[in-house]
């Protein structure tokens, strides 16, 4: 049969991976490829989606309620606020604004697997630093392939899939290294898991508004629970903003994951979620102090999930796990990311591994 013409594609673009998500797991396994919340949504985040406006109608496009909602909270004008369909959104968003043919995006590598096709897709070149051997970023590398052609540099802290941070004192080095001109995109997703008291804090420290050039990215994914709505937000300048709010898919935020977020900032849901952060922060405490007295190298993780380096042995490790009814994320050739999840699944995560010895 003969193959049908097809339209002409972008030949980095057809070269270029789809994203992978984490394997989905079945009814009788643990899923902890996708670093979710184990959690379901707060009960007053689900008795306010019982009240959502009805589907027929469009959401309100700029999700202004919830814009002026976290721009009380952070104490900012609601222009400095921006709401996409999660903080992944406001990334491909904020690089279609700035960067193009001929221009460069840096991030450090390993990192999030989505930063590859952020220049690719905006026509740019993406410039990849590779971890320190504690598989955290090594700033002055980054800093240093700094030229020119850089349009932006992403931050991502803690690091997916290795889960160190960056300290406020690195940062702040670092960003007095970077021309103003050039747009530092600091990715905050897992920051409610941060319990390191030396640990950057964007939004806390206010880096935006002393440095312009700072976009600090959040989501309500992560510890909220939210991921299956999709909503991330962004804090920085408004007429950076206005770059992403330009390139962005209109009408992307459902009127169910607006109103599901700003009930996720209500006094008593904070307060409930913070007992929530504090389970999965000692669990994780508890995987990695097993996993290290079982001999693994285990990097000091700040988020909701620790990363097992395994190295060549990464693809029969992942084997092993998933015929445990285990669901983890291989990155072949490196290491495996294991979310944070059920306590019932963190002795059996702590056998598995110690049988693989």
């Amino acid at each position: 049969m003969t193959e049908p013409t097809l339209p002409r594609i972008r030949p980095e673009i057809a070269a270029l991976p789809p994203y992978r998500q984490g394997k989905q797991a079945g009814p009788d396994a643990f899923k902890l490829s996708s670093n979710e919340n184990p959690f379901e949504p707060l009960p007053s985040v689900l008795e306010a989606l019982q009240t959502t406006t009805p589907i027929n109608r469009y959401p309100d496009a700029s999700a202004a309620a919830l814009r002026a909602r976290l721009g009380e909270k952070y104490g900012v004008e609601p222009d400095a606020v921006h709401v996409a369909a999660g903080s992944v959104s406001i990334l491909h968003q904020l690089v279609l604004g700035t960067a193009s043919v001929g221009d460069e995006v840096v991030y450090a590598w390993r990192s999030f697997e989505a930063y590859p096709s952020l220049p690719l897709v905006a026509g740019a070149t993406g410039v990849q630093v590779p971890l320190t051997s504690g598989a955290r970023h090594d700033l002055d590398a980054m800093a240093d392939a700094v030229n020119d052609r850089t349009r932006v540099v992403i931050v991502c802290t803690p690091n997916n899939p290795t889960g160190p941070v960056v300290s406020s004192a690195e940062f702040a080095a670092f960003v007095a290294r970077v021309p103003q001109d050039v747009l530092i995109i600091l990715d905050e997703a897992y920051a409610e898991f941060v319990t390191a008291p030396d640990a950057v804090d964007g939004l806390g420290e206010r880096v935006f508004e002393r440095h312009p050039n700072v976009v600090v990215l959040r989501t309500f994914s992560k510890a909220y629970g939210l991921a299956g709505l999709r909503v991330g937000y962004a804090i920085g300048h408004p007429r950076v903003l206005d770059a992403a709010r330009t390139t962005g898919i209109p009408l992307s935020v459902t009127s169910a994951a607006e109103r599901a977020a700003i009930a996720s900032l209500d006094a008593d849901a904070e307060a409930e979620l913070r007992e929530r952060i504090s389970v999965i922060v000692e669990r994780r405490t508890r995987l990695i102090g097993g996993l290290r007295a079982q001999g693994w190298q285990v990097p000091d993780s700040q988020a909701n999930f620790v990363w097992l380096p395994a190295g060549e042995r990464t693809d029969e490790v992942a084997a092993a796990f998933d015929a445990a009814d285990l669901i983890v994320r291989p990155f072949s050739g490196d290491g495996i990311r294991i979310s944070v999840g059920e306590e019932e699944s963190i002795d059996r995560v702590l056998a598995v591994a110690k049988s693989l010895l």
